[in-house]
């Protein structure tokens, strides 16, 4: 019933933008990017973990654990870009608001996605390959819902320095500074709220409080456990994480952004008049 919810509430906001025209704008290009994102990422994981639960336990080939790993990943690192891009086009709009329109144009818009998106699967794609290269032995139990990077390099007989230090050092421009990129921003955001009128900058701060929300929670769960240790009783708060990054963000990000978002709300209502 999640896994249905989810779909459905992230395709209704990709139809909602799509056929209103008041939503045409960077804005919910983004939003329709973001949910995009979310429906792939929940259709990567939540499937497969359905069969598992169902069937107690379930088994695939090392290619389809990779496979799953690599989607996820590229999901996951674009997301965090695209949050990153959501920001900085808040704060144009907020502390720029004159020159909002020339700085955010269309084609600004679209490069930002297609970066994303792409430098998403760039950076996966080297990790899958380091992945695939160890080696491992027979029989294979993954302590996890999915083929995520830690307890598949558990797994391997291999040396794994390498692959941690280098998902160390990937987390910096991934996760990182894109957060630190998102808290500057909200940082003057906040501080050009604070100099409007009180109805304005409540206005404003209802716009962005939904996404800063979903930032401080997805990138928190992501800094615990790609940077954090963990080991023994901690796996499991790894694996809570893990759920709700996975199927708790996709699941809520639609509700938030329509709840909070009075033209979600008239373009709903519109929408079905």
């Amino acid at each position: 019933m999640i896994y249905i919810t989810t779909i459905c509430g992230n395709l209704l906001v990709i139809i909602l933008v799509i056929f209103t025209k008041n939503l045409h704008c960077p804005m919910y290009f983004f939003l329709t990017q973001l949910t995009a994102l979310d429906i792939l990422l929940t259709s990567d994981i939540v499937p497969y973990m359905l069969h598992g639960v169902l069937n107690n336990g379930s088994s695939l080939l090392l290619s389809e654990c990779l496979i799953q790993f690599f989607f996820f990943g590229s999901f996951e690192t674009s997301e965090c870009l695209l949050l990153t891009v959501m920001s900085y086009d808040r704060y144009l709009a907020i502390c720029h608001p004159l020159h909002y329109s020339s700085k955010m144009s269309p084609m600004l818009c679209s490069t930002f996605v297609v970066a994303a998106w792409l430098f998403g699967f760039i950076i996966i794609s080297v990790q899958t390959i380091n992945l695939s290269q160890l080696q491992f032995p027979k029989s294979n139990i993954i302590d996890h819902f999915f083929c995520e990077l830690d307890p598949i390099m558990q797994l391997s007989t291999s040396n794994t320095l390498y692959i941690e230090t280098l998902k160390i050092n990937l987390c910096v421009p991934v996760v990182l500074l894109p957060f630190l990129i998102i808290v500057v921003s909200y940082g003057y955001i906040v501080h050009a709220i604070l100099r409007m009128q009180s109805a304005v900058g409540q206005k404003a701060f209802t716009t962005c409080g939904s996404h800063l929300m979903v930032v401080f929670v997805f990138f928190g769960t992501l800094i615990f456990i790609y940077l954090i240790s963990v080991n023994g009783n901690a796996v499991i708060a790894r694996k809570l994480c893990s759920l709700f990054y996975t199927m708790g963000t996709p699941l809520i990000n639609p509700i938030i952004y329509s709840l909070r978002n009075t033209d979600i709300r008239k373009a709903f209502v519109a929408f079905w008049k």
